[in-house]
């Protein structure tokens, strides 16, 4: 992506014109007839924005535009939205969003693998529990936090333990959403990620500390 790194002036109108006009023509044939147009609007300027944050969090991975539909009672071939991610452990990445509404930029743990949920659970309940509690604390305002809990304590917990809500997490993602405005069509956008990405590094260092990969590392195969 290197190549492209001085590369992006920003995502013109027309991003967000092609998700509006996809919503109401979202089949095969429509498809076909733009995809050109998603090249030149949509990947082509993302990839730039990528490539431009590339050095600082690392090389990203853009989703495909087509949807899954084998097990879904929806079956419109393609996704509302283009996103992309920089993976820093097993689900756990830095997250960025085009659609029809604007920009979503996101990060952190956004679901539970193997060994993961224990060891989250785990280094809530002793002292770096704290450090979490205090880096949620200092993420600016405009993030929202979702850790999609349970309705109860989780096993083996006692209703009274001081850090219960955060036990109840099953994920952990900080994300921001900017509606669709002109500043997007400038470089504003890059400077807008790369804020936000920076802002939830530390949410995202620890969660890649004490969370981790999905399996221990150490364990031999």
């Amino acid at each position: 992506m290197t190549d492209k790194a001085d590369t992006f002036t920003g995502f013109p109108a027309e991003t967000f014109e092609f998700y509006e006009q996809l919503s109401a023509n979202n089949t095969r044939a429509w498809w076909a007839e733009h995809k050109l147009e998603y090249e030149r609007v949509v990947r082509t300027p993302l990839m730039a924005l990528l490539a431009a944050l590339d050095t600082e969090f690392g090389s990203a991975h853009v989703f495909r535009p087509h949807r899954d539909a084998r097990f879904s009672k929806d079956k419109t071939p393609l996704k509302d939205h283009q996103g992309a991610v920089v993976q820093v452990e097993d689900a756990i990445a830095y997250y960025v969003q085009i659609s029809a509404s604007g920009l979503m930029v996101g990060a952190g743990w956004y679901s539970p693998q193997g060994q993961q949920l224990r060891r989250f659970r785990e280094s809530v309940d002793t002292a770096v529990g704290g450090e979490l509690e205090r880096t949620l604390a200092a993420l600016p305002k405009r993030f929202e936090v979702d850790g999609r809990p349970l309705v109860t304590r989780p096993r083996g917990y006692d209703a009274d333990n001081p850090r219960i809500e955060l036990l109840r997490y099953r994920m952990l993602v900080a994300s921001s959403t900017y509606p669709a405005a002109p500043w997007m069509g400038t470089r504003k956008a890059l400077d807008t990620v790369r804020a936000d990405w920076r802002a939830m590094q530390p949410l995202v260092e620890w969660l890649a500390d004490h969370v981790g990969p999905a399996e221990d590392p150490a364990r031999e195969s």
